[in-house]
């Protein structure tokens, strides 16, 4: 797949919320994914290597959730082997108030699979 194909796929899958679905078939076996250095403060971990590491930190912070309001994905911009989304969310974590969330997500793609992962929020 190409960069604009593989972008298209995680706008169609992340439309849906299907998260699990885009890193079985986006992700490459040795995804890097990087998280912002102050979400160390929250106990989420700022690099993860691997696609079972990727999935299971996701997995684990989507159980921390325990009501999701609303959800938007942005359509992808590309530009060369990169494409980048914008996310935002209401979302109620468990003991704790609701709140909204923005962020912007940048993705590598090498060969069809996304490689890198960024998440600037």
């Amino acid at each position: 797949m190409t960069t604009q194909e593989v972008a298209n796929r995680y706008y169609e899958l992340a439309s849906q919320s299907k998260w699990t679905e885009i890193q079985d078939e986006l992700h490459d076996n040795n995804v890097i994914c990087r998280e912002p250095e102050h979400a160390a403060l929250r106990g989420v971990q700022i690099i993860t290597e691997g696609r079972e590491a990727v999935k299971a930190k996701s997995i684990a912070n989507r159980d921390m959730i325990e009501t999701i309001h609303s959800q938007y994905c942005s359509e992808p911009v590309v530009a060369g082997n990169f494409f980048s989304v914008g996310l935002k969310r209401d979302v109620t974590f468990k003991n704790r108030p609701r709140v909204k969330l923005e962020e912007i997500c940048v993705f590598q793609v090498t060969e069809g699979k996304i490689v890198l992962e960024q998440f600037f929020y």
